[in-house]
């Protein structure tokens, strides 16, 4: 199948992007501005990014074919068979690139490998619908809920996110887990996260997975030239991530906090 997709990078033997292990094929782009986000070579256009990495400069994102992709891919296939694992497109924000998205989906879909997406549905609803009908899993981050701090942290419409998580919800062959990434001073006040978990209690949701702030990609701010506003945020303490487990534990949903 013809098709090229901009992708920064392809990762083997993930466990916390969906289920058993998994390959992630990231692509290239995303509207938002999240200040924690880990991937930043990611952000804004659909376009390979230059930065200087080692004192050598480097481009970041490739224009890869989609049988290409599929032939490198499966070869963890039989990593995705012994584990009931799969294929993970992840980004930036899978929608920017929805059509090569729906097309590579399908293509893994027809050979039998479980597919996921992460996502944060901050599209129009038509993109995401391009994608359900080759889609086993949707890993769907929420983030912050308030509407006006939102929009102008991150540059999400909250009212869309919504709209696209709760069509996931109607699509019964999908498998919708919900996470929330606990960042300080965003994402951890009670007051958002009460909010978030009486949103998934209305909606009937039992498990979310928790996803503790990290460093992890801090040094890519540096080879890019731009500022990093995480820099001196510490990691959350054990009695910080209890709060935030107990919070969605008052509403009866399952919080699975991923990486520890």
């Amino acid at each position: 199948m013809s098709g090229k997709g901009l992708v920064f990078n392809i990762q083997r033997y993930s466990v916390h992007d969906g289920d058993g292990i998994r390959t992630i094929i990231f692509l290239k782009g995303c509207p938002l501005a999240c200040p924690w986000c880990a991937n930043p070579e990611s952000r804004k256009a659909v376009s390979p990014t230059k930065w200087i990495k080692n004192g050598v400069q480097e481009t970041v994102g490739e224009w890869r074919e989609i049988n290409d992709l599929v032939d490198e891919v499966m070869k963890d296939e039989v990593f995705f068979r012994t584990s009931g694992g799969g294929v993970t497109i992840s980004g930036g924000e899978v929608l920017m690139q929805y059509e090569f998205a729906a097309k590579l989906l399908k293509v893994f879909n027809e050979l039998g490998v479980h597919t996921a997406i992460e996502t944060t549905g901050c599209f129009p609803l038509e993109r995401i619908q391009t994608l359900t009908p080759y889609l086993n899993q949707v890993l769907f981050d929420l983030k912050i809920m308030n509407l006006q701090l939102a929009k102008k942290i991150i540059g999400i419409d909250v009212g869309l996110s919504k709209l696209n998580f709760e069509f996931l919800l109607t699509q019964k062959q999908i498998q919708l887990i919900p996470r929330i990434p606990l960042i300080p001073n965003y994402t951890i006040p009670i007051e958002n996260l009460e909010a978030i978990a009486q949103y998934l209690s209305d909606l009937s949701i039992k498990e979310v997975h928790l996803l503790p702030f990290h460093q992890y990609g801090s040094q890519k701010y540096d080879y890019l030239g731009w500022e990093y506003q995480m820099k001196s945020t510490p990691t959350l303490s054990s009695e910080q991530l209890l709060i935030c487990h107990q919070i969605f534990q008052q509403h009866h949903i399952k919080a699975n906090i991923d990486g520890l």
